[in-house]
């Protein structure tokens, strides 16, 4: 899993150049198709990364906690948000611009190390995320993504009690319907993986889904 970086560096490092941006539950972060000239750092709150084809249709290609980073991607070749990022609570993030993000990969070893570390790890994540799309039932996959929204195996103590998302939202995130996410829902529940009233509370039980054959 991605490994936070250390709050006090990106809080307290004057070297570093940064603005604080916020953003209220369901507020546009940025759009896709905006320019990309700039990268991003959750300090407090959750971000909902989605992107929409040609057919209107939208995934949830990724959630976004504190500790995170997101639209990095304007450090390659990508002059334009290849998504949509949205605040799924009240959400603080500092706002790198690019030339400054690169400046300090150069200047700062210790931060390089440790971003290019987070990314590698990402992907990793990544790449699991698609095995588990191509290869795992829809049941393990919303298992699998409560426990990671909730940061087991990414936090020493997780969050356990997730922000507010939708079955909607869910179901877009693993590639499923509303009503299969509803289902498995109430199933977890019922057997004591999550509480979920609203809001949603995880239990490291639930990993007897994502382990069970």
């Amino acid at each position: 899993m991605p490994p936070s970086f250390d709050p006090r560096y990106m809080l307290d490092n004057e070297r570093l150049e940064r603005r604080v941006a916020q953003f209220a539950t369901a507020e546009s972060i940025f759009s896709q198709g905006d320019i990309a000239d700039s990268v991003m750092y959750v300090q407090k709150g959750g971000v909902r990364f989605s992107v929409v084809n040609d057919s209107r249709r939208e995934a949830v290609v990724a959630i976004f906690r504190s500790g995170d980073f997101f639209g990095e991607g304007c450090m390659s070749a990508q002059p334009h948000r290849m998504g949509t990022a949205t605040a799924i609570a009240p959400t603080t993030v500092l706002v790198i611009e690019k030339s400054e993000m690169l400046r300090v990969l150069r200047a700062e070893h210790a931060f390089s190390n440790q971003f290019i570390g987070y990314l590698l790890a990402r992907n990793i994540r990544l790449e699991e995320g698609l095995i588990d799309q191509l290869c795992s039932s829809s049941e393990k996959r919303l298992a699998r993504a409560l426990l990671l929204l909730a940061g087991f195996g990414k936090r020493k103590r997780p969050d356990r009690l997730l922000p507010r998302m939708t079955q909607d939202s869910l179901a877009k995130m693993i590639g499923t319907t509303r009503s299969r996410v509803n289902f498995f829902m109430n199933k977890f529940k019922k057997r004591g993986f999550i509480k979920y009233d609203g809001k949603i509370k995880v239990n490291n039980t639930l990993l007897e889904v994502v382990l069970s054959e």
